[in-house]
């Protein structure tokens, strides 16, 4: 068909204009007999729309990107596969929901990462339909990376290659094992997706990984310290000899970056690099190779170090109870600066505190007890400390053993948890406590938080409840629940309760749900108790019982066999073979 016109068609910038000011304001700039003029706009639009159209130049083809490797783990059961796309579904409509959550729902967007935790422990495979869903999550959340990226696997890295957004996936990947994997020692059946696959199956892209040396000549500092801290996982010695080939011409704030990554995998090969890192141009430098070096007992600094603060602390037998007396240095010399002392305290510290601390705190614990005949912990830490020194000494004595993740020391400094102090001012704070329990057993630490709840209550105990291992023990549970209860019995004002309510959710055992049901009723609310609460707690425990039970069928999904037994064997079946 041909198209005529008495007038040559208008520009599409004049159509636009003309809409934009609307056709009342000025007169478009075409006219056809019969129509309003915002019509007769319309109709010229149109046909230019579709004359711009027909008139496009095809681009030239781009380069087709290779076959995505295959990935050989067993796909997720059918159910958990509705349930990672619900749980993908639900993270927007998630983050757009404000503070203060009320109704019964269970927040979705706070399961997923244990959902990722799970499936990840279990050997499966994301589906491939859901992984620009979730690398979307991934990248609008860097708690969920890790778990995202093992569970997305080699498919998740080569669809990354092919979108910006999802850049964040490639960094670091080029040290050979895949970002994000877990480091440790695998339990019995687990599958990890690298385990049958070759090299060739490892890469992305156009099919091989960029070199290991290329990333680091000439990566982003991003992905550089990415890549070093990942082949610290896999092996600390490559990634010490790597640093040390550009550790010359690097700058200091870089330097100081790629120092503290090798906390990754610290051991005793690494203090010959941290020692001539001592004499860096760099404060910071320095201060952050000697910290490494004090977390190594048997390091030449640590032994310096314990020499430096042997002498300054004795033990006074005399007067019948034995006691510490403390003699602060008096200055800080070269050896001290080069070793990582600080010479300035900061505002409101002596100097002589600050020095002492600081050799304290970086002398080996075990020095201790040689120097105070062979006390244990608990009786060094019991030990009166002369002229007030005790509030100073016992803080450096929680730095060392939260450095050297020494458990004695640790539950010597924590004390007694129904204690209203603890047997010292230095493990008043909550934030100490929480750094000492670190280094307990996942047990014995959620046995100490259960008593200092039963003690204390929850108001203080938040902090140390989001140290300890998921899910809660039974004892934890326990006095939480129980804590809980008595708070909402006593009318308690509800909201101040919400952050333990929100960790209880994603930590308790579901096996509490059925004893929480008893709980969801709404009391009847006295005369002290704040107006509403009655409705809030029911509100609460009810939301609380519905993410439990959620958090069981989860898992119960995840234990059933995979949708297609007959081309996978599922991580149940393998455990049993």
């Amino acid at each position: 068909m041909t198209m005529t016109t008495e007038h040559p068609a208008p520009s599409w910038e004049a159509l636009v204009n003309a809409a934009l000011l609307g056709t009342e304001r000025r007169r478009p700039p075409v006219a056809r007999p019969g129509r309003e003029p915002a019509a007769a706009l319309l109709d010229s639009a149109a046909i230019s729309t579709v004359r711009r159209r027909a008139g496009l130049r095809p681009a030239a083809a781009g380069v087709r990107p290779s076959p995505a490797p295959e990935d050989t783990r067993p796909p997720l059961p059918a159910a958990a596969r509705r349930r990672l796309a619900s749980l993908l579904a639900d993270r927007t409509a998630g983050s757009r929901s404000g503070g203060g959550r009320r109704g019964t729902a269970p927040d979705l967007t706070e399961l997923l990462p244990q959902w990722l935790t799970t499936a990840n422990r279990r050997g499966y495979r994301a589906p491939e339909a859901l992984l620009p869903a979730l690398l979307d999550a991934a990248r609008s959340r860097t708690d969920l990376r890790q778990e995202a990226l093992v569970l997305g696997g080699p498919r998740a890295l080569w669809l990354a290659r092919l979108n910006p957004d999802w850049k964040f996936a490639l960094r670091g990947t080029a040290a050979g094992p895949v970002p994000g994997r877990r480091s440790g020692p695998r339990r019995p059946g687990d599958h990890g997706f690298d385990d049958n696959l070759s090299e060739g199956d490892r890469s992305i892209g156009s099919g091989t990984e960029a070199p290991t040396e290329q990333v680091w000549q000439e990566g982003l500092f991003t992905e550089r310290v990415a890549l070093l801290t990942t082949l610290r996982r896999h092996d600390p010695a490559a990634a010490l000899a790597l640093l040390g080939s550009t550790w010359a011409r690097e700058r200091a704030e870089d330097r100081l970056m790629f120092t503290d990554s090798l906390r990754t995998g610290l051991s005793a090969d690494d203090e010959p690099f941290l020692e001539q890192a001592l004499a860096d141009r760099s404060r910071n430098v320095r201060a952050t190779a000697a910290e490494l070096l004090s977390a190594l007992p048997g390091s030449a600094l640590s032994a310096r170090m314990a020499e430096r603060a042997a002498v300054r602390l004795s033990l006074d037998r005399d007067g019948g109870t034995p006691k510490v007396t403390v003699d602060p240095p008096r200055s800080c010399d070269a050896g001290m600066q080069r070793d990582g002392v600080t010479p300035k305290p900061p505002a409101g510290c002596g100097e002589r505190a600050w020095w002492l601390g600081q050799l304290v705190e970086s002398a080996p614990l075990s020095c201790w007890q040689e120097r105070f005949g062979g006390l244990t912990p608990a009786e060094i830490v019991a030990l009166p400390v002369t002229e007030d020194w005790q509030a100073d000494l016992h803080a450096a004595w929680c730095r060392a053993a939260v450095r050297q993740r020494d458990r004695a020391w640790s539950r010597a400094l924590l004390g007694a948890p129904g204690a209203t102090t603890g047997p010292t001012t230095a493990t008043a704070s909550l934030g100490e406590r929480a750094k000492l329990l670190a280094a307990l057993e996942p047990y014995e630490r959620a046995a100490w938080v259960a008593e200092f709840i039963a003690a204390h209550g929850l108001s203080e105990a938040f902090q140390l409840l989001g140290v300890c291992a998921v899910p809660w023990a039974a004892p934890l549970g326990r006095a939480v629940v129980d804590a809980l209860d008595i708070a909402r019995d006593a009318g308690s004002y509800p909201w101040s309760f919400s952050g333990v309510m929100g960790l209880a959710e994603r930590c308790l055992d579901p096996d509490h749900a059925d004893r929480l049901e008893l709980l969801t009723a709404t009391p009847d609310e006295t005369e002290s108790a704040s107006p509403g609460a009655g409705g809030y707690w029911s509100e609460a425990f009810q939301r609380l019982v519905s993410t439990l039970r959620l958090r069981a069928a989860m898992h119960r999904e995840l234990e059933d066999d995979p949708a297609d037994p007959a081309d996978h064997v599922g991580p149940r079946r393998a455990r049993e073979s």
